[in-house]
């Protein structure tokens, strides 16, 4: 159940940063040649919008519905990522007690998680590039496939087992994408935002709404 607790919320922030992404990828197609990406405001990294054109762009921008404020999607970061640090607590401890291994690594890979949400929320604040966490997220990527094939491996043909194993797989395409959005600097914020979006129904929030209704058990 403490699984399906996080999922639920692991499936909202997906959903509402992939949307986040999505509006910062519309923001730099809206922006002038040459011109820095408009914001609301006028502000530009300190600088005033100086011209109309970017002055018009900034109000499309604004305007639009998946335009987020950086301050917005920092909330659920921190409050997704600080739930991933009470659940993997728990698990851990409760294993420990028990002597049970596998609440112990759900405990140690949900973590990878919680804090994959608490960086974002701190470079929200820092105004970081976000290079370091790009790195980061490369080291989740080649661990979640490893997390994967354990899942299956051990699944014994169990719904939710096989259904979080394959999850696992589809995680790791996605925090490779963001590696390569943040430390290579490549521009596929709007794909990267669609497939956060996707993964974040399916992997996430639908699964763990059905875990939370004990229609799938481990």
């Amino acid at each position: 159940m403490l699984l399906g607790v996080m999922l639920l919320f692991v499936g909202a922030v997906l959903i509402v940063n992939g949307i986040w992404l999505i509006g910062q990828a519309r923001a730099a197609e809206l922006a002038p040649p040459g011109e820095p990406v408009p914001v609301p405001g006028g502000a530009v990294e300190g600088e005033g919008v100086t011209d109309r054109r970017s002055a018009v762009a900034a109000a499309a921008v604004e305007n639009h519905p998946t335009y987020i404020q950086n301050r917005e999607v920092t909330v659920l970061n921190i409050f997704t990522g600080f739930v991933g640090v009470a659940v993997s607590t728990t698990l851990l401890v409760q294993g420990n007690s028990h002597s049970d291994l596998a609440s112990i690594r759900a405990g140690g890979f949900i973590f990878l998680f919680a804090f994959t949400y608490l960086w974002v929320a701190i470079n929200g604040f820092l105004d970081a590039g976000g290079r370091a966490f790009g790195w980061y997220c490369l080291f989740v990527a080649i661990t979640a496939p490893f997390a994967g094939y354990y899942t299956l491996r051990d699944a014994a043909g169990n719904t939710a087992s096989i259904w979080l194993g394959i999850n696992w797989f589809a995680w790791c395409v996605l925090w490779f994408l963001f590696f390569v959005l943040l430390s290579l600097d490549r521009p596929i914020a709007r794909i990267t935002g669609m497939l956060a979006i996707l993964e974040g129904i399916a992997a996430a929030w639908v699964f763990g709404f059905l875990i939370l209704e004990g229609t799938v058990k481990f």
